[in-house]
């Protein structure tokens, strides 16, 4: 007969092999920083490649949608700067920030739910 015990180490044990996602947040939140200070998403990609490939697949796809967030954006926000001179940029700047924001959000949502992030070589979001 199984005691109550039992079903608390298997509790705990089920807790325990729960890949930890507090970084991945932390990670969506320094890029999400630039709009207070330009040097947070350096550094959120910086956590990303080092814990990249350290966790379960879909935590893994998280790392990479991280690091392709950062790279494309950081193209989007070279074409918004140049383009900036004949005054379209400044319009492509406001798309690139909601394009941020929709992006941190769904990868967001995707962590949250413990999936990988839907379309990760997606361009857009």
């Amino acid at each position: 007969m199984p005691s109550p015990l039992d079903n608390v180490v298997t509790e705990s044990n089920t807790e325990a092999r729960r890949p930890d996602t507090t970084l991945a947040m932390i990670v969506y939140a320094l890029l999400l920083g630039v709009f207070i200070t330009g040097i947070t998403p350096v550094i959120g990609v910086v956590i990303a490649y080092v814990y990249r490939g350290n966790g379960p697949r879909w935590l893994d796809e998280h790392y990479r949608y991280h690091i392709r967030t950062f790279w494309i954006g950081l193209l989007y926000a070279c074409i918004s700067w140049v383009l900036a001179f004949v005054l379209i940029g400044f319009v492509l700047m406001a798309l690139q920030a909601v394009w941020l924001i929709v992006r941190c959000v769904i990868g967001f949502k995707a962590l949250q739910e413990q999936r990988a992030p839907d379309k990760v070589d997606s361009w857009l979001w």
